[in-house]
């Protein structure tokens, strides 16, 4: 019970939702993160800890940059499970849409020369 516990509570914030439905699409870094999502790095940081205490997120070295991506592991068995319920909720939300147009255009290199 404590791992399905876990994973609601995980889910359980908006600004986790939308992370979710980011990584959906594409890995992202912090600096992205916080760029579409218009929050502090601090609080990108937070919630990203908790998606992957929970086995929602792993994070994955890639030169400078550490990218998350949502798990595919089977460390808590609800993960994997709820994310595919997630998978088919809020594609129609405008907060998703507008998310997922502003992480198109995000680029990295430029965030991060700021």
């Amino acid at each position: 019970m404590r791992d399905l516990v876990k994973v609601l509570k995980a889910l359980s914030d908006p600004m986790r939702i939308r992370i979710v439905k980011l990584l959906e699409k594409k890995k992202m870094c912090v600096c992205e993160l916080t760029e579409v999502l218009n929050i502090g790095q601090p609080s990108v940081s937070h919630h990203l800890r908790i998606l992957k205490d929970a086995g929602l997120v792993v994070d994955l070295r890639d030169g400078l940059w550490i990218d998350y991506e949502l798990s595919e592991e089977k460390y808590n068995k609800y993960a994997s499970q709820l994310l595919d319920l997630i998978s088919n909720c809020l594609t129609n939300d405008p907060k998703i849409l507008d998310d997922l147009k502003a992480a198109k255009k995000v680029n990295r290199e430029e965030i991060c020369k700021r």
